[in-house]
């Protein structure tokens, strides 16, 4: 089952970690926040200078926001985290790639490596092959409702929140 996880700290670590740093970028791209374009000038950019379709492109700008909240709190980790891959493969492949590996640290060149894609593509790659681990809302859902299938347990989850 997609929620099924163990006790294990160390991916409590892993989400929070990748979580936080991804709902940075998205926070930029949705709200504006530290320094970011907002939704409007993120939407802009994806659909007409990268051609990305709209949809793909509220999918990423959503994964990386509301999907890292989600991470972090460890809800349907393995299937957030996926996201977090893919999302990240397509930056790689799009914007990161032809930088080659190292981040523009010291603005010595046009834009970034793919250093922060790999750190990615390790931690997410980790999350869904061990779960969410500790301190997750998948090892609640997991716990009081073992037996479920994954659509029960989002159903089960909006009962517990009311």
């Amino acid at each position: 089952m997609a929620t099924n996880t163990t006790s294990n700290i160390a991916p409590l670590i892993m989400r929070v970690a990748l979580g936080s740093v991804i709902f940075a970028h998205g926070a930029q791209k949705l709200f504006g926040w530290f320094g970011g374009y907002g939704f409007e000038g993120t939407m802009g950019y994806f659909t007409g200078t990268q051609g990305i379709p709209y949809i793909i492109a509220l999918l990423v700008i959503l994964g990386e926001s509301l999907g890292a909240l989600a991470l972090i709190l460890g809800f349907f980790t393995r299937f957030m985290a996926a996201s977090m891959f893919v999302i990240m493969l397509g930056a790689m492949f799009l914007d990161h790639v032809q930088y080659g590996f190292f981040m523009d640290w010291f603005r010595n060149q046009k834009g970034e490596g793919i250093e922060f894609d790999i750190l990615t593509f390790g931690l997410s790659l980790a999350l869904v092959l061990t779960g969410a681990g500790a301190y997750s809302l998948d090892r609640l859902i997991t716990k009081n409702y073992p037996k479920t299938s994954l659509i029960f347990c989002a159903a089960s989850f909006k009962r517990i929140a009311e």
